[in-house]
C-alpha cells in the first residue's frame, strides 16, 4: 500500500490496481478481478477500517480487471457502484454475433464481462468527495466509457488504463484492447489540457513530473 498524496492510497488488487480515497468514508476506485474481496479487507485492516467504510466504487471502465471483484465487494461493503453509461450499454449489449462478425479483443472482452447490477451512470464533469473533490472526465477510446478521475488540488489524474507506460514513456492504451484508437488519442489531447503533476495507473507505479509534455507529445 502506497500513500500517493494525503488521502490517496494505491492498492494491487488482483490483476491491477486500485485506489483508496479517503474523505472520512471511502471511495474505491476500480474493483479487480473476481476473488478480489479478501485482498481488499486485508488492506482495509492495515488502515484500521473496514468493508462498510466504503461508500462508492467507482469504476474507469468495464473491463474484467476492473470491475470483476465489484460484485462481490459491493455486496459485502453496501457501497454505490458507479460506472459510464456508455460501457454499462456495451456489457449488456454485446452478443455472439457482433463477436463473430467482429472479431476483436474488445468485443470478446464485453461479451466474457459480466456488468454490475445496476451502476449509477457517471458523466462528464460529475464531482465526488475526496482529495479537495474529484472530477470525473470521460475519456472514450479504450472503452466507449472509459473515465478518468481529476484531483485539480493535488495536480494528480487516476486514468485506468487510458495511458500505460512502455519503455520507460508515457503512451497511449493497448492496441489490443483499445475498441478505438484515434478516439483515445482525442481523449489524451484533452487530458494534455489539464494541469497534471501526478499520473496514477491501473498496471503501473505512479509517475510524477513532465505528465504535460508527454500527454501533448502523445496528442500530437
Amino acid at each position: 500500500m502506497i500513500e500517493i498524496v494525503p488521502g490517496l492510497h494505491g492498492i494491487r488488487l488482483l490483476g491491477s490496481r486500485s485506489y483508496l480515497i479517503d474523505d472520512g468514508d471511502l471511495t474505491l476506485v476500480d474493483a479487480g478481478l473476481r476473488g478480489s474481496a479478501p485482498l481488499l479487507r486485508w488492506y482495509l485492516s492495515r488502515l484500521g477500517r473496514s468493508m462498510t467504510d466504503i461508500r462508492r466504487i467507482v469504476l474507469t471502465h468495464g473491463h474484467p480487471d476492473h470491475i470483476g471483484g465489484v460484485h462481490e465487494i459491493a455486496a459485502l461493503s453496501g457501497a454505490e457502484v458507479l460506472m459510464h453509461a456508455a460501457d454499462t450499454d456495451r456489457l449488456r449489449r454485446v452478443t455472439l454475433r457482433e463477436v463473430v462478425q467482429r472479431p476483436l479483443a474488445g468485443t470478446v472482452v464485453a461479451l466474457l464481462t459480466r456488468a454490475p447490477a445496476d451502476p449509477r451512470p457517471l458523466c462528464d464533469g460529475d464531482l465526488l468527495p475526496g482529495l479537495g473533490g474529484v472530477e470525473i472526465v470521460h475519456t472514450p477510446g479504450h472503452t466507449p466509457g472509459s473515465v478518468c478521475l481529476y484531483a485539480r488540488k493535488h495536480r494528480l489524474l487516476i486514468v485506468g488504463d487510458v495511458l500505460q507506460v512502455i519503455r520507460g514513456r508515457i503512451s497511449p492504451p493497448s492496441h489490443l484492447f483499445t475498441e478505438d484508437m484515434e478516439l483515445a488519442r482525442r481523449s489524451i489531447a484533452r487530458l494534455a489540457e489539464l494541469d497534471v503533476e501526478t499520473v496514477c495507473f491501473a498496471h503501473f507505479a505512479a509517475r510524477s513530473g513532465g505528465i504535460q509534455g508527454a500527454l501533448r507529445a502523445i496528442a500530437a
